[in-house]
């Protein structure tokens, strides 16, 4: 994984965190998320190697779905290589440069100074504009994306520049809320792995299709809880 993609990785995952804290504000946190993938956690709960960590996180939970998949996949690209908070400032500028809300329209129509100023670089000003052509010329159908199989989705998301295999497996995970997409590439969950199951290095891509054989089908439960291994205090 590039350090291009742990950038991406840290800011698109922050979609979906979700603390145990019981203060105020992380239980307004809580109101607005989503308890997904039950069986998984209970899948999990007992598993030698997570249940520890399963059971002093809770159940896996996301924050509720962007309005649609247009709006999700302007939100991952700008994301992408920005650390949380100054991508979530820079998410904000373009949601208002476009008027508010996301559309193919908006973005066709939205001047290039005003993106620009935004904080959107131009590889990601092409990466929206050929998202909102694409949608807008019928060349990229996102509608019937439910109706798809997760490696058809694959297929047809990176057809559209800056948009790869992982950031298409980010939307199976949090928006179409998948529940056995296994991102082998994302270092956040080799990482999480190498310290579930108590290994010095992270585990290489091939090694973790292996060991996500044993977590069908919950693999998407599997790879949350190992992005909450890496910012989960071990317990001494």
């Amino acid at each position: 994984m590039t350090p291009r993609d742990v950038g991406r990785d840290r800011a698109e995952r922050s979609a979906g965190d979700a603390t145990h804290s019981h203060s105020p504000a992380e239980h307004r946190s809580r109101a607005a998320t989503d308890s997904l993938w039950a069986k998984g956690y209970e899948r999990l709960l007992v598993d030698p190697a997570f249940g520890s960590l399963v059971k002093r996180v809770g159940p896996v939970r996301l924050q509720h779905k962007a309005p649609d998949t247009f709006a999700f996949l302007v939100r991952a690209i700008t994301y992408q290589q920005v650390a949380g908070k100054a991508a979530k400032t820079i998410h904000n500028r373009v949601v208002a440069a476009l008027g508010g809300a996301v559309t193919p329209i908006g973005v066709r129509k939205a001047s290039e100074e005003g993106l620009r100023a935004a904080g959107l670089s131009g590889s990601k000003r092409a990466s929206v504009r050929e998202l909102a052509e694409r949608v807008a010329n019928g060349s990229l159908v996102l509608g019937d994306l439910g109706d798809l199989s997760d490696r058809e989705i694959v297929d047809r998301l990176v057809q559209v520049r800056g948009i790869g295999r992982w950031t298409a497996e980010m939307l199976l995970i949090f928006h179409l809320r998948r529940p056995d997409v296994w991102p082998v590439g994302d270092l956040g969950v080799r990482n999480g792995a190498a310290r579930i199951f108590g290994w010095r290095e992270a585990p290489s891509p091939r090694e973790m299709e292996l060991i996500g054989l044993g977590y069908r089908p919950w693999r998407s439960a599997t790879a949350w809880y190992c992005w909450r291994a890496v910012e989960t205090p071990t317990p001494h």
